[in-house]
């Protein structure tokens, strides 16, 4: 392994108070060894003038679901049928397995050294996680959970979630994904609104509270925490009173609901990014229903009262950006801490710690990843503006570099549909 040393650079280093601080960053193997002020630089380092470009640590993307390529459609997929097509033989498989394999890159590329999957295809996640921890692929650190939980016309009911009739097969899914090596593992509780067939749906609560409960006392058994697909009040409470521990998108919160948040010690992942088409787009650009667009705005509100809520009362916040939903791709997590400024009044600074070091602590390697800090893991960007000032520079990664490999100037293809019709909703400047 390489030894880098980051000089000349204004470094941000994603803690709650961060400020710019003037210093040099020694990297030696996958680890951050040193933080010296002044540019005096061991001997055997390869030195790296950022000429006053801003080093922070990668961006971290709390809600990825791997197989999705975020693509606008005309009309709704049958993503079920997608599915079992994709896994029937083994040349398709394999074909499968390559395209997460460079989705995962495209994430890294884009300056998202940490993804947490919450929903994918068979074994896929785990195994790619293995593949780019051992060296053989390349792409951002995985939390994986395969494939979610959901129940007969449940939310990607047969797509990224097995489905389960009932608490006991709920428990052997926890098992079974357990024995792949899971992360954690991912509940799909209510509806959703890429399945939605009519006005409130994506609310409506699919799963039982006792199949919510059994999941999780077996997750929770074998050390697991559990994320759910959550958009409505009822399926909140229904899954904190159960044990969940992450409420994946949220909806619009009462006292009940920020007490058992916080009774709980659980978190909410805000996913601003998918609804936001659906919601603000004309239709004539989305080709959404006008249920679709109807559930949409619902769930868009939801999650934005849910994070205003969160943020107010101290209960913590992760970001994700639900990648594999219509115009959500895997290069443009940079959107949800801009939406997270934007729509839920937060500081660019609170936007930036979200999505490094406080989404590593939530996902559980706070003492690995997310901060410029002596013995962490050399993951890390490269900005030529300042996103303490505009959000917007990270877009544009100079350099990434992930567990102490270094890629100068990354490169990924984007859709000019997807950033034409995006960017009308965060200003002209980029």
């Amino acid at each position: 392994m390489s030894q880098y040393a980051f000089i000349n650079g204004t470094v941000l280093n994603g803690t709650k108070d961060m400020t710019p601080e003037h210093v040099t960053v020694l990297v030696d193997g996958d680890k951050i060894t040193d933080i010296l002020n002044g540019t005096e630089v061991p001997s055997g380092y390869e030195i790296i003038d950022l000429s006053g470009k801003y080093l922070m640590p990668g961006l971290i993307n709390m809600h990825v679901h791997l197989p999705g390529s975020g693509k606008p459609q005309k009309k709704q997929k049958d993503n079920t049928k997608l599915a079992k097509t994709l896994l029937s033989n083994p040349l398709t498989k394999a074909v499968a397995y390559q395209l997460c394999a460079g989705y995962a890159k495209t994430e890294l590329m884009s300056g998202v050294t940490t993804i947490r999957t919450v929903g994918g295809l068979a074994d896929f996640d785990t195994r790619l996680r293995d593949q780019i921890a051992a060296g053989s692929k390349v792409g951002p650190r995985i939390l994986a959970a395969n494939e979610g939980i959901s129940v007969p016309h449940g939310h990607m009911a047969g797509s990224v979630a097995a489905v389960c009739h009932n608490p006991e097969e709920a428990v052997a899914m926890v098992d079974k994904v357990a024995g792949e090596g899971v992360d954690l593992v991912k509940l799909m509780i209510t509806g959703g609104v890429l399945d939605a067939k009519a006005k409130g749906v994506p609310g409506e609560l699919k799963m039982s509270p006792e199949m919510v409960k059994a999941a999780c006392d077996e997750a929770h058994k074998k050390g697991f925490y559990v994320a759910a697909h959550v958009e409505s009040p009822e399926g909140v409470k229904v899954a904190l009173e159960n044990g969940v521990d992450s409420i994946e998108h949220g909806a619009k919160p009462d006292d009940e609901i920020i007490k058992l948040f916080k009774e709980k010690k659980a978190f909410v992942c805000t996913t601003l990014s998918p609804a936001l088409p659906y919601a603000l787009f004309d239709r004539s650009i989305s080709h959404a229903s006008e249920v679709e667009q109807y559930n949409g705005e619902v769930v868009f509100d939801g999650i934005k009262e849910c994070s205003i809520a969160a943020v107010k009362n101290d209960i913590p916040v992760a970001l994700g950006n639900d990648v594999g939903c219509p115009y959500i791709t895997h290069y443009d997590f940079w959107r949800e801490p801009v939406y997270f400024h934007m729509y839920v009044g937060v500081s660019n600074q609170f936007a930036l710690y979200t999505a490094t070091l406080h989404n590593a602590e939530l996902g559980g390697l706070g003492d690995v990843t997310g901060s410029i800090e002596k013995g962490k893991a050399a993951d890390l960007i490269v900005t030529d503006g300042n996103p303490l000032d505009d959000l917007r520079t990270l877009r544009n990664v100079e350099m990434v570099m992930a567990r102490g490999r270094l890629i100068k100037h990354p490169h990924v293809k984007r859709s000019e549909e997807v950033d034409r019709e995006l960017d009308k909703f965060i200003g002209s400047e980029h």
